[in-house]
């Protein structure tokens, strides 16, 4: 393989009914840290039916480029045609990097492409750099530099895994929504399209969709909370949640919880942040009765302002939270909602 024929950071611009996911912002802005230590471009690629209006707004968040595969067969995502369509933009465009978001859909489509294109993928990412490998020298082995290193939780999140491909080209990750930041968004920027469609002939790898029913759901996407009120185990049981629920009412704020809650029954698996749950970045993230275990801070730990409440004072959450309290939960809470109560009315 002729690795300096591949260039650019390519980045998967997720879209359903014509609406982009929060993923591909998160990605371009991440791609534009990349694309610049390469001193290289980002290239979204979009992929639908009628979609190119949709271009601008991945300008705005930062793509140098867009390429748009725009096909009647792409209209709802189905894995084959979709498949077909990256792999057909990594093999004409030669990518050197190429990122797809962790969703649904992502952790469907990355493993197929990259399949496709003979290469690897690091999936479900929680950071990428620039940098070499191996990392420290080896005697007897060649550093090769400006490889994308691609980290991850691994062995149920007890380590974390630094990974490469410096054989292969692209360098394929996925990436977990909400860990990485979207950048400003430049009101007015216009895209420059390149169109591509490498032709799609149904066959019978077309799954043939009859109907799309969609999932209401009037729980909160704590994704997009500035504050959280997040519970565990420590809680002590479902009706002890009225606690959070009347602290987070007045900060005009989201109850989550932690895997054991869910587990528990106690919780709906949408509120649960972590490893296992959703990555989360709000303003103020309180952690109430939660002991600070490594899958549940690979979900929360880059909030702006971590507050933790617990009885024991030698919780591993006591050792990221910005402020800590010791004592008892049902004592705490109580007294800080009509505390916070008061100040509002004051105001």
């Amino acid at each position: 393989m002729n690795l300096e024929a591949y260039k650019g950071v390519f980045v998967f611009t997720q879209q359903v009914d014509n609406e982009i996911n929060s993923i591909a912002f998160e990605l371009i802005g991440k791609g534009k840290e990349l694309a610049e230590a390469l001193e290289t471009e980002v290239t979204a690629v979009l992929v639908g039916s009628d979609v190119k209006e949709l271009a601008d707004e991945l300008a705005a968040y930062g793509a140098d480029k867009v390429i748009v595969v725009d096909d009647p067969e792409l209209k709802e995502y189905r894995t084959e045609p979709y498949a077909h369509a990256l792999a057909s933009v990594i093999n004409e465009f030669k990518p050197e990097i190429f990122l797809v978001g962790a969703t649904a859909i992502g952790r469907d489509l990355g493993p197929r492409v990259s399949a496709r294109v003979h290469t690897g993928l690091t999936a479900d990412c929680t950071q990428l750099e620039i940098g070499d490998f191996p990392i420290n020298p080896v005697p007897g082995r060649e550093q090769k530099h400006n490889q994308l290193l691609m980290t991850r939780p691994a062995f149920g999140g007890n380590t974390i895994a630094t990974i490469a491909c410096p054989e292969f080209r692209p360098q394929m990750a996925t990436v977990r929504p909400g860990v990485m930041q979207k950048r400003q968004k430049n009101e007015g920027a216009k895209a420059n399209v390149v169109e591509f469609n490498p032709g799609f002939t149904p066959d019978k790898k077309y799954v043939e969709i009859l109907e799309v029913v969609k999932a209401v759901s009037d729980t909160v996407d704590i994704m997009d909370a500035k504050i959280l009120v997040s519970g565990g185990r420590g809680v002590g049981g479902a009706e002890n949640f009225k606690l959070l629920e009347d602290l987070a009412e007045v900060l005009g704020g989201t109850v989550s919880c932690s895997r054991a809650v869910v587990d528990a029954g106690w919780k709906v698996k949408d509120l649960q942040v972590g490893q296992t749950g959703k990555t989360v970045r709000p303003n103020v993230y309180f952690a109430i009765g939660i002991s600070g275990a490594i899958q549940h801070l690979a979900g929360m730990e880059e909030s702006d302002i971590i507050i933790a409440i617990n009885k024991d004072e030698t919780a591993s959450i006591f050792d990221v939270a910005d402020y800590g309290l010791v004592g008892d939960l049902n004592k705490i809470l109580p007294a800080l909602t009509e505390k916070l109560k008061r100040e509002m009315a004051a105001k």
